[in-house]
């Protein structure tokens, strides 16, 4: 089950939180402010954090830069009344992955909490192997037997996440979130020449192709007979 850790100071927006993440299947714990939360994430695996900024005794700007200066990757989704262009900005340089304002609106935060722990998975996974085919994360880079294939750094999202999950129907607008985010202004058009892209570099890889679903979008397909 994924662990959410909710740092929230404000008794009824804990509640409230706690409440809808776990009608949607999550297990939530709960923390008052940052020093309390550090203790958690010091004997509980957390997935995700949801973390309000404005919080006595350790703010949600000083804990974010706690977890990043020791290398915690754990998401973190922002849940704060400040509307502030540069608060939002001070949220990302310091390490946090996506944002939302209060109020909250629960079924826009649960979608951005999906959108990232899907990213999540994809990135901690780091290598994905079919047949002679690798996929390095970390390099962004496609090796089959002695062949490098250097991938733009979207474009190997993409088919990394197709791969990932074979035979899995992604939706044009799912592929937008979870790869270029919620907030992207890019058109779905850009997964159609993203996908033309990656079927071009690998029309002689007989490991795997991307097929179109008309009228919903697209799924990798692996060759079982190339995999190991």
């Amino acid at each position: 089950m994924v662990n959410i850790l909710v740092v929230e100071d404000e008794e009824n927006i804990r509640k409230l939180l706690e409440i809808n993440l776990r009608n949607e299947g999550y297990n939530v714990i709960l923390a008052e402010n940052g020093r309390i939360a550090l203790d958690i994430m010091d004997v509980k695996h957390i997935d995700l954090i949801v973390l309000d900024i404005v919080m006595p005794e350790m703010d949600g700007f000083e804990f974010t830069k706690i977890l990043r200066t020791c290398n915690y990757t754990t998401p973190i989704l922002m849940a704060t009344a400040k509307h502030f262009p540069s608060d939002k900005k001070r949220g990302f340089i310091l390490g946090t992955d996506d944002y939302i304002t209060k109020p909250i609106d629960i079924e826009e935060m649960l979608l951005r909490i999906k959108a990232l722990l899907r990213r999540s998975m994809i990135s901690t996974k780091n290598i994905l192997t079919i047949g002679n085919v690798t996929l390095n994360y970390n390099t962004l880079v496609v090796t089959k037997d002695t062949r490098e294939y250097n991938v733009p750094q979207k474009e190997f999202e993409l088919l990394y996440k197709l791969l990932l999950y074979p035979n899995k129907i992604f939706t044009r607008l799912q592929l937008m979130d979870e790869i270029w985010g919620l907030d992207t202004t890019s058109e779905e058009t850009t997964v159609n020449v993203h996908i033309n892209r990656l079927r071009k570099k690998f029309s002689d890889f007989e490991e795997f192709k991307i097929v179109s679903v008309r009228g919903l979008g697209y799924k990798g397909v692996i060759n079982e007979s190339k995999k190991n």
